[in-house]
């Protein structure tokens, strides 16, 4: 009986010695083992590599291209202070590069219209001295040119036109210097007009979701296949990303690119009219049709207008609060569409180069009538 229970003792202490010593690592993943190989987390016991979802290999992918083409851009611009001191003014932004001998599109406001001071850094780190070849003021876009000693990594334009409201977006640049930056979301809406510094309207924009910042202005926004579809133009508000963002679509870029490579150097389309809007009552006052139009006021003399024949006024009324010259022609739509503001016109010439036609509708001698002008071009000064 006693060595019964010696040996029962015997084998409860070894039990307890081979459970709490030598087995303990197997005891589930519910208990682990108090001591000095205690761990504060936890992990698979199975190391296994890192798996991607084909959405996130999409991105990855994207960004290994994309940023390799994507620059930061620093303009240095010299004003006056409250005291009347010349001081540089200093600015970022972005841009990215469209050919191996490093031309490279941006923002307008990025280059400060022509005035500033650029220099490029390359993802790299490698910086070079920018020249700008030419700015499209209307369409926020501007054209500069590194030199540097190699080939460059550069990205592919797409097409802006075919683009629809929830297609996946991604958008690089620096956003508060912050070199690199990927952010993704979608079309979020199309045909969007956004008042842009100066007054000045931008027109049919690109909005997304994918977060925009201070910095990112110039850079590209790509489509799911890498194509370049927009330039990152513009935040809703001053404070930063609030989830809408606006870029202009990449096809105003490439008309400025055909332009440019045409012409050798970018110029704004002139047509030569100075115009008034007017319906409704006022217009029939004067014997027009209520539907209204553009009344010229002035044709320039040797403009596009002049050399199509366009009329101006042959006298001058007074019709309630307005002065106006009459007896001109009245301009009824443009390429097919109704002029309904004091702002059509300028709508429709930012779509348009120099040397394009566009078609007028006008109501003249109680008819109306087309005329198809060739526009003209006002070269730019920087």
């Amino acid at each position: 009986m006693r060595a019964r229970t010696l040996l029962l003792a015997v084998a409860l202490a070894g039990g307890f010695y081979y459970f709490t010593s030598v087995r303990s690592w197997s005891l589930g993943p519910w208990l682990q083992p108090i001591g000095k190989t205690t761990q504060l987390w936890s992990a698979p016991q199975i190391a296994k590599s890192a798996g991607f979802s084909s959405e996130e290999l999409n991105n990855i992918d994207i960004y290994k291209a994309a940023n390799q083409a994507t620059v930061n851009i620093t303009s240095i611009v010299y004003r006056e202070d409250w005291l009347f001191q010349v001081v540089p003014e200093r600015g970022t932004g972005s841009g990215f590069i469209i050919d191996p001998d490093g031309r490279i599109i941006t923002n307008n406001h990025v280059v400060s219209g022509g005035t500033a001071q650029l220099t490029v850094t390359l993802p790299d780190k490698k910086r070079y001295k920018a020249s700008i070849l030419g700015i499209d003021r209307r369409n926020d876009l501007a054209l500069i040119k590194i030199d540097a000693k190699e080939k460059l990594p550069f990205l592919r334009l797409g097409d802006s036109d075919p683009l629809q409201v929830g297609q996946k977006v991604l958008a690089i640049g620096n956003p508060f210097g912050l070199n690199g930056t990927l952010t993704t979301g979608i079309v979020s809406s199309l045909g969007r007009s956004i008042e842009a510094d100066g007054g000045r309207t931008l027109e049919d924009m690109i909005q997304t979701d994918a977060a925009i910042n201070p910095g990112n202005s110039g850079g590209p926004l790509l489509d799911s296949h890498g194509n370049v579809i927009g330039v990152n133009t513009a935040i809703y508000g001053p404070q930063g990303n609030i989830g809408i963002g606006f870029a202009m679509p990449v096809n105003r870029a490439k008309a400025m690119l055909d332009e440019f490579q045409a012409r050798g150097k970018i110029s704004r389309p002139v047509l030569g009219v100075v115009t008034v809007h007017i319906e409704g009552e006022l217009a029939e006052a004067i014997k027009l049709p209520a539907e209204g139009g553009l009344l010229i006021q002035r044709v320039e003399r040797g403009s596009p207008a002049a050399d199509a024949g366009l009329r101006g006024p042959q006298e001058v009324v007074i019709v309630g609060n307005y002065r106006l010259g009459t007896g001109g022609d009245l301009i009824v739509a443009v390429d097919g569409k109704p002029m309904t503001g004091n702002d059509s016109l300028q709508r429709a010439l930012n779509r348009k180069r120099a040397g394009d036609m566009m078609e007028l509708t006008i109501y003249r001698n109680g008819k109306t009538q087309k005329i198809n002008v060739k526009l003209g071009s006002a070269p730019e000064s920087f």
